[in-house]
């Protein structure tokens, strides 16, 4: 199987896959952002972010290091809170929230 054409197609059906995977997580996040809203809650959670990279990074067997995880989640945990963010349901709740104090919260 040394033909280039055929892992650039099995790399398109895997990117496919991500990008479904990827909207699932951040659709998961809206949901999550929909609770803490009526909590009262911040959007930005350090504890769990760094549970989260923990969990994922103890996953990886390779050929991606624990560090090359690291960097790829907390870009898909941004664009996730991105996505809470601009969610209809959590833009009055970003919005309500004092300037000074959403720039201590979330990164």
């Amino acid at each position: 199987m040394s033909n280039i054409g055929h892992w650039r197609t099995k790399i398109d059906q895997i990117n496919l896959k991500l990008v479904e995977l990827l909207n699932q997580r951040s659709q998961c996040a809206i949901e999550i952002g929909k609770i803490k809203k009526k909590m009262n809650v911040a959007i930005y959670d350090q504890k769990r972010e760094e549970e989260v990279i923990q969990l994922v990074q103890n996953a990886t067997r390779g050929p991606l290091s624990k560090e090359a995880i690291k960097r790829l989640f907390k870009q898909i945990i941004d664009e996730s809170r991105r996505a809470e963010r601009a969610s209809p349901s959590c833009t009055q709740y970003r919005d309500n929230k004092p300037a000074a104090e959403r720039e201590r919260s979330e990164p």
